[in-house]
């Protein structure tokens, strides 16, 4: 086992894994910036090193700065979250080469599963069910009009590079592709540095459902069950649920042992996430995410696993605490991300915490890294914790999720805390009937967005 862990990153997310290292007797090592200097993270690790000023590109994304002060501290490994460097192969590959470990996947890893064309290509060959779709990336217009002839509309275009929804359009019609190619390409180009684009079928009404799998990088991997994550808004989650309100226990079994036999293939380590839109009984891949998700307490709530732990275990080398038997379903688990933001429009809110008191109570868990008197910072994601919940069943964890709403209080700044006060009192969010597009027609017809 590690001696001496370091963080790299920030907020809640750092926090987080400062308590699981904390619990195995772990020493950790947080690094911050300069905004970040009375932060949580900072406060709650046995060290703290600053990398940097404000800007994530002269701090957090700063791998010099990083692999120096693990040099500085005499920590092993690094631990990177989510965001940042945890989908980043090439800082993966810098702190191999410094006889570092990464807490998480290999760079090549990283690499196939980073590039939306070659991971479909990849998944495909495992025997992963994919979206219809191009073969690979669609280089002109004339190409991209054939395609969504070929497939049917209509098609959404994305960039091969993308994520958190950019560099992703719709074409409905012939007379749309046009835009939404010459749109998906800029804008791929301006927030990747790749213009790279490919083709799917755009399903109408899907619900947004992903796998949690674990490996350990020897051939063995489990999945732990699915995570509903349908309400988005602008291809972001923002209410995720486990296990998926319309997935059975005989769809979830099969999908399941799909994903765990197709990572377990490639000798994938540590936590990962296999995405899909499904509609009609059906799972279609869409992408895999090679970290830890923010949504990740849903699961560990409903099959009472800690996965940072599991994480950090088996990059050290040893076995997974648990077995596919031992993976066995209890209860039902809710999150809500709460963000300092204002709505309507959802713009960031930073701004100093007035008063911050945490709901609590049997099957509720606040992660956050808020205090009375802290300033948000501007310079980083609105994020600013995580409200999950868990009930026997969907009913009482909904009403359990609604008390603590309640019970939450965040003063000082904007949050987007009475967004779900609003969508806990909607039928369809009750009785878990909406999909991807629900949430963006609500808030058209509620929240004027």
């Amino acid at each position: 086992m590690f001696d001496k862990i370091l963080i790299a990153n920030r907020g809640e997310i750092a926090l987080r894994v400062v308590r699981a290292a904390k619990e195995m007797g772990v020493q950790t090592v947080a690094v911050h910036s300069t905004a970040d200097s009375d932060a949580m993270h900072v406060r709650m690790a046995d060290e703290a090193i600053c990398i940097g000023p404000p800007s994530s590109t002269l701090s957090y994304l700063n791998f010099p700065a990083i692999i120096s002060a693990c040099e500085i501290t005499g920590a092993q490994a690094i631990h990177p979250g989510y965001g940042f460097l945890s989908e980043n192969a090439n800082f993966v590959q810098v702190v191999e080469d410094h006889g570092l470990t990464f807490i998480g996947p290999t760079a090549e890893h990283i690499r196939v599963m980073g590039d939306k064309i070659t991971a479909k290509e990849t998944m495909r060959k495992l025997g992963v069910p994919c979206v219809p779709g191009s073969e690979g990336g669609v280089d002109t217009l004339e190409d991209a009009k054939r395609i969504g002839a070929e497939i049917g509309y209509p098609v959404i275009i994305k960039a091969t590079a993308g994520g958190g929804g950019r560099g992703m359009k719709v074409a409905q019609s012939d007379k749309d592709m046009e835009k939404a190619f010459h749109s998906a390409r800029a804008e791929g180009k301006a927030a990747f540095g790749n213009d790279e684009v490919y083709i799917e079928k755009y399903l109408t009404t899907p619900r947004h459902i992903e796998i949690q799998i674990f490996g350990d990088g020897k051939g063995n991997a489990v999945h732990l069950g699915e995570r509903d994550c349908s309400l988005q808004r602008r291809h972001q989650k923002v209410f995720e649920e486990a296990p998926g309100p319309s997935i059975t226990p005989a769809l979830r079994a099969r999908i399941g042992k799909t994903c765990a036999d197709a990572v377990a293939a490639i000798n994938y380590i540590g936590a990962g996430t296999v995405e899909f839109l499904f509609e009609n009984d059906e799972f279609y891949f869409i992408e895999m995410n090679t970290r830890l998700q923010v949504e990740h307490p849903v699961t560990e709530n409903i099959f009472n696993v800690d996965l940072v732990r599991e994480q950090i275990r088996v990059a050290a080398g040893l076995p997974m605490s648990f077995t596919q038997d031992d993976l066995v379903i209890d209860g039902h688990s809710i999150e809500v991300r709460i963000n300092a933001e204002k709505l309507p429009s959802f713009s960031p809110c930073p701004g100093t915490i007035t008063q911050y008191h945490a709901p609590g109570g049997l099957g509720v868990r606040m992660d956050s890294a808020l205090y009375d008197g802290y300033r948000i910072p501007p310079h980083y994601d609105s994020l600013i914790g995580k409200l999950i919940v868990k009930g026997r069943d969907r009913p009482e964890a909904l009403a359990r999720l609604a008390r603590s709403l309640d019970e939450l209080i965040v003063d000082g700044v904007d949050t987007t805390i009475p967004l779900f006060h609003a969508l806990l009192a909607e039928p369809a969010v009750q009785t878990g009937d909406y999909n991807i597009h629900w949430l963006e027609h609500w808030l058209a017809e509620n929240l004027d967005a």
